[in-house]
């Protein structure tokens, strides 16, 4: 009988798109700890259904990946089994991802080897399963042990966060959270989640002191100083170097497009709001884009390859960045966008090249205004909305001054900063959040 590892999976391959821009693989329940009990490595995975039980009579493979032992050629080979679909795990792959201390810390995870200097030619001498999991010898000379669980673990790209969900105008219910309820990090994980998920969250019942709002991002990640400071006032300012600072409506756009890189997710906190206008708008782009896309497959082509020109000065400050106004991940995923008329400047091109994408722009700003994908709504004091900057756009409409006093302040933090928390409180959390 083959030597087989197996582990039980409830996702499915699926290709990557615009709904999916970071979830790129399969598999992605996460790898459990061995219990505390003294059992060997094959046997808690035999607990676990990850390894098949050794008795004949007994013999059952779950539904879904296990690692597959082939000696029948003249070297062994490693495959991993999903479905109809063998696939060999080549020496290398496998080699790079040995836990051995002498090739890994035990304390960082970080390797102690340099992969990139591995033998072109490496192969694998012998693989084999015994008490302390899959033994596998290479041609370097290296011989160790390697657990089947982190194997399959390792053979997709994810990030360990749910898939964005694109929505639109009749989203229900809206992730609203109380930031008194945000001390349980039961309910903080379920937060970080819908924002993962659709991009932005609301609180209540925040503070309203003059500086409240870098408490509250600090509850999210850690403060991005630009040039206008830690966190910057929005109100009327007559004659402002910034049209935010105007009582104009401000249409959909990303925050600082000039700079590299984008503050990548940003607060908006409401301290006094006495008038009539003011209303927020938050658009999600990636379900705008799935409807571009639809409609020009060759204009949103245009508008995720040809580069943009973004650039903003005052009397202190000089920033430019040149990037496509449509952001993809390595994979060709959609992210997010870089949109702000009031900003960009396209390149020279052909006349011909310049009609194709003006209409591919012009299409995608209208889509963007389109009541369909837009949520408007009053902030209220105390109220704050945090937003991922590339992929939900916000806009306001405008207001008149002379009605009340609107004040809001704003800042920024890192975009990798509540994906990190997210996956640090599913590890505490454990089961229960699975």
């Amino acid at each position: 009988m083959p030597d087989t590892i197996t582990s039980e999976s409830n996702t499915s391959t699926g290709s990557v798109d615009l709904a999916s821009p970071v979830a790129l693989g399969t598999w992605t329940d996460p790898v459990m700890p061995a219990p505390l009990e003294q059992h060997t490595l094959a046997e808690v995975r035999v607990a676990e259904g990850i390894l098949p039980p050794t008795s004949e009579a007994d013999w059952s493979l779950p539904a879904g990946p296990r690692i597959h032992v082939d000696h029948a050629g003249a070297t062994p080979r490693v495959l991993l089994h999903n479905g109809e679909t063998d696939t060999v795990l080549p020496a290398l792959w496998l080699r790079a991802r040995s836990p051995d201390p002498s090739q890994r810390d035990v304390i960082t995870g970080q390797r102690l080897m340099n992969p990139h200097l591995l033998p072109d030619d490496l192969s694998l001498l012998d693989a084999r399963i015994d008490a302390r999991g899959l033994q596998l010898a290479f041609s370097d000379g290296f011989s160790g042990h390697f657990d089947p669980a982190e194997l399959i673990a390792g053979a997709v790209l994810d990030e360990g966060c749910p898939a964005p969900l694109p929505w639109q105008a009749d989203l229900a219910p809206q992730p609203w959270y109380g930031w008194g309820d945000l001390s349980d990090d039961g309910v903080l994980h379920r937060a970080l989640r819908d924002y993962i998920e659709r991009g932005f969250l609301l609180l209540h019942g925040t503070p309203t002191q003059a500086d409240s709002i870098l408490t509250i991002a600090r509850r999210f990640g850690f403060v991005r100083e630009t040039n206008f400071g830690s966190f910057f006032e929005v109100y009327s300012r007559p004659d402002s170097t910034d049209l935010a600072y105007r009582p104009v409506a401000l249409g959909p756009h990303t925050d600082n497009p000039y700079r590299n890189p984008v503050p990548g997710i940003q607060l908006l906190h409401c301290l006094q709001n006495e008038t009539s206008g003011g209303l927020s708008t938050l658009v999600d782009s990636l379900a705008v884009a799935q409807q571009l896309q639809q409609e020009d497959p060759e204009g949103f082509a245009l508008l995720a390859s040809v580069p943009v020109r973004y650039e903003y000065r005052d009397a202190d400050t000089w920033l430019v960045a040149v990037q496509p106004m449509i952001e993809l991940t390595g994979k060709g995923a959609m992210m997010g966008v870089f949109y702000s008329p009031r900003l960009d400047d396209i390149p020279l091109m052909s006349d011909a090249d310049t009609r194709a994408y003006h209409r591919a722009r012009k299409r995608f700003g209208t889509l963007l205004s389109d009541p369909r994908f837009e949520l408007r709504f009053r902030l209220e004091p105390g109220q704050l909305m945090m937003f991922d900057n590339n992929r939900v756009l916000h806009g306001r409409t405008s207001f008149d001054p002379s009605e009340g006093h609107r004040q809001l302040q704003g800042c920024y933090i890192d975009r990798d900063s509540p994906r990190s928390l997210y996956r640090v409180l599913s590890r505490r959390l454990g089961a229960a959040v699975a």
